[in-house]
């Protein structure tokens, strides 16, 4: 188990979104995002929560898409959430139950503020996962319409020999294990959580799902198990869309506006239009 836990710390360390950090204060000023006294429009009745990774934060997984959300008329709010004593850097680590208590009182800080009656949710890697438990143990699928999940580790990820690659770049990472990431735990195949999760079916009823997946997905491998099963699901292939898109597991969360493009579509169905590699240009 100690193997299993210490491959999944290893590969899912290379989820830490690395695009340009900016503090929170400064992402809720550049795109609008974070106001607790939006009001949802009659187009966009539903304010959206974005839910960032493992090893990510609110304010970096989401400096591309919580602007592009924004712009498209939505009230747009950021969870950070799980973070873990001693690991001051890094968020979405903590066991994934005590997250999904995050993510519920958030919710309902949201819907309070907003008048909404229901939210939806985009989440990258364990932050598309992560609502399921919310939805099924914590009251959620009542308050929640929609819900996209951006390689999400809905089945675990087996790794696909990720150690040599991630001790690369992380010499230190197998020190925290055990101690610093009991999400890592839960996102292996076969984790008591993802059982429990998975049992009786992927879906709830009265809950949209769409899963947006990158066949160069190397964290949570293979990438086929991002994708749910059951009623009101659509799972999609990101080079479905667009051949020439090369995402893998980092870049379809945090700034690949070809995946935004197919979670606004499901976030607006009535409105939506084709994603194709045009609508990286959008």
């Amino acid at each position: 188990m100690r193997k299993r836990s210490v491959r999944g710390l290893l590969a899912l360390l290379l989820a830490a979104p690395f695009a340009a950090l900016a503090t929170p204060a400064q992402a809720a000023s550049s795109s609008g995002i974070n106001d607790f006294s939006c009001r949802p429009s009659a187009e966009h009745p539903r304010p959206v929560v974005l839910v960032h990774g493992t090893f990510g934060n609110a304010w970096d997984n989401w400096l591309v898409g919580a602007p592009y959300i924004a712009a498209r008329g939505f009230c747009v709010f950021e969870l950070d959430y799980g973070q873990e004593p001693g690991v001051p850097l890094f968020h979405g680590l903590a066991p994934v139950a005590q997250s999904a208590q995050q993510l519920a009182d958030y919710v309902d800080q949201v819907l309070a503020a907003t008048g909404a009656a229901q939210v939806d949710i985009v989440g990258h890697s364990q932050g598309g996962m992560m609502p399921r438990y919310y939805l099924k143990f914590l009251g959620g699928a009542a308050k929640v319409h929609t819900l996209v999940g951006l390689a999400p580790s809905n089945h675990g990820t087996t790794l696909d020999g990720l150690e040599t690659l991630a001790a690369k770049y992380y010499p230190g990472a197998i020190d925290l294990i055990g101690t610093a990431c009991p999400a890592c735990g839960d996102q292996m195949v076969g984790s008591p959580l993802l059982q429990n999760l998975n049992a009786g079916g992927d879906t709830l009823p009265g809950v949209s799902y769409t899963v947006i997946a990158s066949r160069y997905d190397e964290v949570v491998t293979p990438y086929q198990s991002q994708f749910l099963s059951g009623p009101s699901v659509h799972n999609v292939v990101l080079q479905d869309l667009c051949a020439a898109d090369l995402s893998e597991h980092v870049a379809i969360g945090t700034g690949d506006k070809i995946a935004l493009h197919e979670a606004v579509n499901a976030l607006d169905p009535a409105h939506a239009s084709t994603t194709d590699c045009w609508a990286a240009f959008s």
